[in-house]
């Protein structure tokens, strides 16, 4: 009896599941087994019972004796069609492991390719995927890695200091300490001085931005009428990738929360991205007594260990016209998907990717969540649409961007030697000539509720923002040629300003605190009286606007009991300052490193009192 006939019998499908299933297969070419454990149709553990009932055996098939020449003859891709694929030749026969061992188009593929008889081990469908991909996946995961640095090795932040930027760095740092030895005051007062100024003018802009950013409603959104006139049939297929490392706790949701998703079941190709090391997700998967609705993928080990990697091995597999990335924790809008296809009909060819809202669910849950809330509100609400209405590079959030799948695979994907790999996705393609569009959509996100965890990924963010901005600032005046004086006056003040405005905000503050403490004549013998009150001022007018933005980012989403947390906006800008610093050491010893953030930390587990 085949092993469809079996489950229909046993009564975990019905006829017309396996007829749907059949169909889906006949037009996709996956395998009926793959189709049914990938597509929520059954769960695996159901599909074993069927299975250990008939009689099967699943056999341990990891430490199993292979042969490289006989699997070189299948490709990576048809045996994760088949759930299957061929190990050696064994007695004038071809040992090969099944997930469905009633396969035919496998079977009389294997006599073909080998010219001999197969004999089926049976084996568990992800131990057979964990196997296959780390056997055969070895050419797709060197493309994952070094497809960037070979195709545009000017954008690739392997190297972390050019040459250039080296000379330039040291030449300034001969010249401060020259200065300092030489003349001590005057070199403090000028350095003084272009810190205060740099540090007003990046607060400055960023309040220009988020004033501008202020009128995004006015435009650029989906109506729930336009929503209304989409037709499921016509929909394109949507590929979503959920890179994960080690968050098995977070499975059992992130499948309800795929499962509300308003989009046919049969055009979403959902792949689950699981390092080879990651036993703990694969047998979260392995352990679930319900259906899944995704396909895993195990991403083969290679150096280095980041997310932007496994990202690009997942796009080898992708089938869809339009790509998104989402995060184990991630809860997006059920109409997301629709709204961005909607909004990509609407808009001219040279728009290649969507950035939808981020925010947290947890908002409430201690002092960490709220600022993280209002940081989020601001910068998603307000500032990136100011760079959005201004035409001025986005750096993309590292999650719920959606792009039309074969421009992002024209720019070269994500660069898996850039820890913020998605700001440096946003430059790269503003400087081809593309554009990236706000939807008015959000997804939302476990806000750090713990502040060591807190630093270690915010610490990585900013030491992406470095590297993007080392990468990009290689060639200042072929940057400026591609991306026009207003784009690369707002790549500088964004990007570049954002950790250095972190790293020198505790030289003013500690200027400030010595001028509270100590006695203002010891102070007046290093500072005249209007270079310290120039720097005070500055300060102090930085702080006050920075509290400024975080009060009017509670507006669009009513998150009204949040607005007296924004006057503790400057004791939350010390801890960017730690995170800074910490950055700029990995940046030096350590740049590709990417610190993991601790998920499913917080209690809360679902948005309450949201405004759509």
């Amino acid at each position: 009896m085949s092993i469809p006939e079996l489950l229909v019998n046993d009564g975990f499908i019905t006829r017309r599941d396996r007829e749907k299933i059949d169909e889906f297969s006949a037009s996709s070419g996956q395998s009926f087994i793959k189709i049914a454990l990938n597509f929520g149709y059954i769960s695996r553990k159901n599909y074993e019972r069927s299975m250990l009932n008939a009689g099967y055996v699943f056999r341990e098939i990891r430490e199993m004796e292979f042969d490289p020449d006989v699997i070189s003859k299948v490709e990576l891709k048809y045996a994760e069609q088949h759930v299957a694929m061929p190990l050696r030749i064994e007695n004038n026969r071809v040992l090969i492991i099944m997930a469905d061992p009633s396969n035919r188009a496998f079977i009389d593929h294997i006599r073909r390719t080998y010219d001999l008889e197969p004999e089926i081990i049976v084996a568990s469908d992800l131990d057979i995927v964990w196997l296959s991909h780390k056997l055969m996946g070895q050419k797709y995961v060197k493309s994952a890695v070094y497809e960037l640095l070979n195709r545009d090795p000017a954008n690739s932040a392997f190297i972390t200091f050019s040459p250039g930027q080296l000379i330039f760095l040291f030449i300034l740092l001969a010249l401060v300490v020259s200065g300092l030895i030489l003349n001590f005051k005057t070199t403090s007062i000028i350095i003084n001085i272009l810190i205060s100024i740099f540090f007003l003018i990046a607060i400055l802009f960023k309040l220009f931005l988020a004033l501008v950013g202020s009128r995004f409603e006015l435009h650029q959104a989906v109506t729930r009428d336009e929503l209304k006139e989409v037709v499921n049939s016509e929909l394109p297929i949507y590929t979503i990738l959920l890179p994960v490392y080690k968050e098995d706790k977070l499975i059992k949701k992130l499948i309800w929360n795929l499962q509300s998703l308003d989009y046919p079941r049969e055009k979403l190709d959902i792949k689950l991205l699981i390092e080879e090391d990651d036993d703990k997700t694969l047998n979260a998967v392995r352990n679930l007594d319900f259906p899944a609705i995704f396909e895993v993928i195990v991403v083969p080990y290679h150096m280095p260990k980041t997310k932007p990697k496994a990202c690009n091995y997942g796009l080898h597999f992708a089938h869809g016209k339009y790509l998104t990335i989402y995060d184990a924790e991630d809860i997006p809008d059920t109409d997301q998907l629709k709204k961005v296809v909607t909004m990509f009909n609407k808009l001219p060819s040279n728009y290649i990717c969507i950035q939808s809202a981020l925010n947290y669910y947890n908002r409430n849950e201690n002092f960490l969540t709220r600022m993280f809330t209002l940081e989020y509100s601001y910068w998603f609400d307000y500032m990136l649409p100011g760079l959005d209405t201004l035409d001025i590079p986005i750096p993309l959030g590292g999650t719920s961007n959606h792009f039309k799948l074969q421009n992002l695979v024209e720019l070269g994907a994500w660069d898996p030697f850039n820890v913020t790999e998605d700001a440096d996705l946003g430059v790269r393609a503003y400087a081809k000539g593309y554009k990236i569009a706000i939807v008015n959509s959000t997804t939302y996100e476990e806000a750090n509720n713990e502040p060591f965890n807190w630093i270690r990924q915010r610490s990585r963010w900013i030491k992406g923002y470095m590297q993007t901005y080392l990468v990009h600032m290689r060639n200042p005046v072929a940057l400026w040629k591609k991306v026009g004086w207003k784009g690369f006056l707002g790549f500088n003040f964004f990007i570049g300003a954002t950790p250095l405005t972190f790293l020198v905000y505790p030289f003013l503050l500690g200027i400030f605190i010595c001028y509270l403490v100590f006695d203002l004549s010891n102070i007046r013998t290093l500072f005249p009286d209007w270079v310290l009150f120039m720097s005070i001022f500055n300060l102090m007018v930085g702080n006050i606007l920075m509290i400024y933005i975080n009060m009017i980012a509670v507006f669009k989403r009513r998150f009204y009991e949040l607005i007296l947390f924004s006057i503790a906006n400057p004791v939350y800008w010390l801890m960017h300052s730690i995170a800074a610093f910490k950055g700029l050491y990995q940046l030096i010893v350590k740049p590709f490193y990417w610190e993991k953030t601790n998920h499913g930390l917080s209690k809360v587990t679902s948005p309450t009192n949201v405004v759509k």
